[in-house]
């Protein structure tokens, strides 16, 4: 068995015009990062990168560094967030870009459609600039995406994109926020056919317990409806899911009634209400319909976002590579049956440090995270 990780890639490292405008000359994720605080005794803040420092993902051999560092660890490729609001309006495009015209770094990469709105609710606990809330909207159109596909099919074409049976892995983050989702999906999959691809192979994300549904009425925290948020995506004419079950073990081990309470009081949560064991919550982060031949889980490594949001954020606490190694065993275990190709995992996140969700070197751990994943593998690949 040769597992499939694939990393989400968060490209908020480097300046561009309109951070500058809304948040201030010079902001990226290492903002927030640099001068988030602890919230109490023993709490991992700030987390400070190691081996690639603060770095600028303008930089080349910056790149090079991260597409080497996940080869070892035994990642396949790197899935770049891709922000595309419409009428041709890109953000953060610049390093993926560069990853294209260059060649470099020659390691497999596909795309994911972050396709939600930019507010300044972001990063929360960043100074705005400006008054309102919308950054960027995002707009959708039969024409737009037309121009969307032809925009990317350069990449599509480009010998290190990543396939499934073939056909480019092309990830939605929110699949059921386009409208006429299926004319988009049937739209491009003629493109692809017409333009010399076999096909797209369309992976959508989402959450197997959040907000409800279409069609039904609002239960957060209904923890057995992960075939129903499954389907959900799968039926808009989706290949596959990519699956997160952080909000369902949350709720799970916090009990629904608290977790809910901490929503409707989101202003004045109390903090630990809101952090939870990171192993707890992991034992019940899988289910059983995961094991679904196209269904492709998420590995979390760990999950801290006070430094964009401050307390007012559910954060998981005392992970560590060792923990997270067995989140890998577990996961690798729920999809050995599946074929070959399907055997896929997301990593969640290559480098969302904002998020406190990355398994880039830091100071405290070194390699730890990585070694977690390469450690993992190398023990399915003897079985």
């Amino acid at each position: 068995m040769k597992p499939r990780i694939i990393a989400l890639y968060l490209p908020q490292f480097h300046p561009i015009p309109e951070n500058d405008e809304w948040w201030g000359p010079g902001f990226t994720e290492w903002t927030n990062v640099a001068k988030a605080k602890p919230l109490f005794k023993g709490h991992y803040q700030p987390r400070i990168p190691a081996d690639l420092g603060f770095y600028d993902l303008r930089l080349p051999e910056v790149r090079e560094q991260q597409a080497e560092l996940a080869r070892e660890a035994g990642i396949e490729g790197f899935c770049y967030y891709h922000y595309w609001f419409g009428n041709g309006k890109q953000l953060l495009e610049r390093p993926f870009n560069e990853v294209l015209a260059s060649g470099k770094p020659d390691f497999p990469f596909c795309l994911c459609w972050a396709n939600h709105d930019w507010t300044n609710k972001s990063w929360q606990k960043s100074n705005t600039q400006r008054t309102g809330s919308m950054i960027m909207q995002m707009q959708y159109s039969r024409e737009d995406h037309i121009n969307h596909f032809y925009s990317i099919l350069p990449a599509f074409n480009d010998k290190r994109y990543i396939t499934v049976n073939g056909k480019p892995l092309f990830g939605v983050w929110a699949p059921r926020d386009i409208p006429q989702a299926k004319m988009f999906i049937d739209l491009w999959q003629e493109l692809a056919i017409k333009n010399g691809l076999p096909g797209i192979h369309f992976v959508g994300y989402t959450a197997n317990s959040s907000k409800a549904l279409p069609g039904q009425k609002a239960n957060l925290y209904n923890t057995h409806m992960a075939s129903e948020y499954y389907k959900s995506v799968l039926n808009l004419g989706f290949d596959a899911v990519i699956s997160s079950g952080l909000t369902r073990a949350q709720a799970v081990v916090q009990g629904r009634m608290r977790l809910a309470w901490n929503i409707l009081t989101y202003k004045t949560i109390i903090p630990s209400h809101a952090r939870l064991d990171y192993e707890k919550v992991m034992n019940h982060y899988y289910v059983d319909e995961d094991a679904w031949e196209n269904i492709y889980p998420t590995l979390l490594p760990q999950w801290d976002r006070t430094p964009r949001a401050g307390s007012k954020t559910e954060y998981l606490i005392n992970s560590t590579p060792e923990k997270f190694q067995k989140t890998i065993e577990t996961a690798l275990y729920t999809i050995r049956n599946k074929e070959p190709e399907h055997q896929i995992l997301f990593l969640k996140a290559w480098n969302e440090w904002g998020e406190g969700n990355y398994v880039e070197p830091d100071s405290m751990f070194g390699h730890g995270w990585l070694n977690a994943i390469r450690n993992a593998v190398s023990s399915v690949r003897e079985l």
